[in-house]
């Protein structure tokens, strides 16, 4: 049995050796680490994790990602309370975006409404983010008439702004408002270009509680097409208004 077990421990070793005797190959490593592996199959193959793979890893996007995830489901509030400090000692506008921003991620929006005000003077007083960030709290806090409002100013000030977000925003704040058919054309205009299926689904939604269930089964439907053929990436970000357009369908 001990015999065995440590055939088996060669035999891994050499198999992670190979492994990453294989990526230094294919990654256009300095060719030294295969002399390295080679010649030193233990720490040899330490070494070259801890300087070429592990780094690697914690720059890409992915593990930036649930590192972030992580971090945040230990402690979070670890960025809001960063954040605060931060408004409160710099006081720049860059820092009470940031703050402004992970109040309303907390739904602390109306304290969120007041950092966006203290933001939006002098020469940022009509700036396009920061409106947009105060028209989102706004209508967090249920005020979608003053959201609806900030982002026609917003418009009226940068007539040259594009923002997917701040367009399904609008669409949101008439619908709250109950101003059902403006928000309807809204989201028609919106269902085929907003990067991502919640335009459609809440297209779709609306069309059905106003009685207009073949043209939201149609809506529906065309986007689960859609779908189907976009990358797998998409299909599992877009997961839980893809089941919401699938219970539309029927």
């Amino acid at each position: 049995m001990r015999y065995d077990t440590r055939m088996l421990f060669l035999l891994l070793s050499y198999a992670i050796q190979a492994a990453l005797l294989v990526h230094c190959i294919k990654t256009g490593r300095n060719w030294l680490w295969v002399w390295v592996l080679l010649l030193l199959p233990g720490a040899g193959a330490l070494a070259y994790v801890a300087v070429e793979i592990l780094p690697d890893l914690f720059r890409s996007r992915t593990a930036q990602r649930t590192a972030r995830g992580f971090k945040r489901a230990v402690d979070p509030f670890a960025d809001l309370r960063r954040y605060e400090n931060e408004a409160r000692l710099a006081g720049n506008v860059a820092a009470r975006q940031r703050y402004a921003d992970e109040l309303v991620r907390h739904g602390r929006y109306e304290e969120a409404i007041e950092q966006y005000r203290q933001a939006l003077t002098g020469l940022y007083v009509h700036d396009p983010n920061l409106m947009l960030g105060l028209a989102r709290a706004r209508f967090g806090s249920g005020a979608a008439a003053a959201a609806r409002g900030t982002l026609e100013e917003l418009l009226r000030h940068n007539p040259d702004f594009r923002s997917p977000e701040a367009q399904l925003l609008y669409a949101r704040a008439l619908e709250a408002e109950g101003s059902m058919q403006k928000a309807l054309e809204q989201y028609r205009m919106l269902a085929n270009s907003y990067p991502g299926a919640e335009a459609a689904v809440r297209y779709a939604q609306l069309l059905d509680t106003q009685g207009q269930r073949d043209e939201a089964r149609r809506v529906a439907r065309e986007l689960l097409e859609q779908a189907r053929i976009a990358p797998g990436h998409y299909r599992r970000a877009q997961r839980a208004w893809l089941d919401a357009a699938e219970r539309l369908a029927g």
